[in-house]
């Protein structure tokens, strides 16, 4: 693309882009296309094992800049872990069971949430260990969270077929999504915060008005369990994976169903856009893992080559990479346009059930159920 005309077409509906700025911002566009042009063969190399708890992890979760990580356990605790040096900076003690949910609220990355099976959520300062609230309400085990990306609120899924959003300054519960018939799994808000997905062993997914916490759309049409459920960046599309092998895409705002991405012969077990939102990769039980356009809804590549089912997968920020974990007790690193397998990280005595890339994509965090986290430069 030409800098220059995409700057002046980006101009002719954007007031706030004015002839004082142009120049930087073709600047910054002409920057962006030099780092999504550079050639990437980046090798990963073990850098550390993590012997993180005394009884198995549960989740692993990065900040925005990967500078931190944190691990949850059976153990009752969450870790917070520097990445550069692999070094323990804090243990936060408080839930009286399994620490299951865990997130950072990313981009700022000040505040951790902990979700547990003693059915409470906890807020944390990243910095001191501190508690600042216990959320309590939910009648079941806490099994998914999320923080929305304006840091403001805190949404909690449980076992109790209710999600519920806190409110992080006051500590207070702001709404109970009532409506799914069996536990909710899976939720996820987008990217403008006004809006919350949550799956459910139901067979369902319900879209939320976070405002309102009423319900505006039930996605109707999976056969099987939900698995997984995702916006795309701008918001406008909703993917949904299932135990009934299959991937469904729809229409965010209206609810309606756009397509079934089929092919997997086993259940799908995760599913996840690219940060652009033109593709979409799915792992399954069948120990492979597809990438779809989320435009033409083709297969772009089949990623085959793991032992065992795939419980993970990501793509690096840029796009190009796809990560997957598998209980073959390997990850691999694939390229996401051909479908190639790059490397294979090996190490990890049992299976693998978490995998992260750090914002950059220089560095990837495995969790596995062998107790041990490690770090791959």
């Amino acid at each position: 693309t030409d800098a220059m005309a995409l700057v002046e077409e980006i101009g002719k509906g954007e007031p706030l882009i004015t002839a004082s700025c142009k120049e930087h911002i073709i600047h910054l566009v002409r920057r962006l296309q030099d780092k999504l042009a550079e050639k990437e063969d980046h090798k990963f190399y073990l850098f550390k094992v993590l012997r993180a708890h005394i009884l198995p992890l549960t989740n692993v979760a990065f900040n925005k800049s990967g500078s931190r990580f944190i691990t949850g356990s059976y153990d009752r605790t969450c870790k917070v872990w520097d990445t550069a040096s692999g070094e323990e900076l804090r243990t936060l003690e408080g839930h009286g069971n399994v620490v299951y949910a865990i997130a950072f609220n990313n981009p700022y990355g000040d505040k951790i949430a902990t979700g547990s099976f003693d059915k409470t959520c906890r807020l944390w300062s990243t910095e001191t260990g501190q508690c600042y609230h216990t959320f309590r309400g939910h009648s079941a085990e806490i099994v998914c969270l999320s923080f929305n990306l304006q840091s403001t609120l805190v949404a909690t899924g449980s076992m109790d077929t209710t999600a519920k959003l806190w409110d992080i300054e006051k500590g207070e519960e702001v709404a109970t999504l009532s409506g799914h018939s069996a536990e909710i799994i899976v939720l996820s808000f987008n990217t403008t915060g006004d809006r919350i997905i949550t799956g459910s062993f139901d067979h369902t997914v319900a879209v939320w008005d976070v405002g309102t916490g009423r319900m505006l759309h039930t996605l109707i049409g999976h056969r099987g369990e939900i698995s997984s459920a995702q916006f795309n960046w701008d918001c406008s599309l909703i993917v949904t994976g299932s135990m009934d092998k299959s991937c469904m895409l729809w229409n965010a705002m209206t609810g309606a169903h756009i397509a079934t991405l089929t092919g997997h012969s086993d259940e799908i077990l995760d599913v996840c856009f690219d940060y652009a939102g033109q593709r979409i990769a799915t792992a399954s039980a069948d120990g492979s893992a597809r990438v779809y356009n989320a435009e033409t809804k083709e297969c772009i590549a089949k990623l085959e080559g793991h032992g065992g089912e795939i419980s993970k997968v990501c793509f690096n920020p840029k796009g190009n990479r796809i990560l997957t974990a598998s209980s073959d007790k390997t990850a691999r690193l694939w390229d996401a346009a051909t479908g190639h397998c790059l490397q294979i990280l090996e190490g990890h005595t049992d299976e693998i059930f978490s995998c992260a890339f750090n914002y950059k994509g220089d560095i990837i965090i495995t969790g596995s159920k062998d107790n041990t986290c490690r770090i791959w430069h």
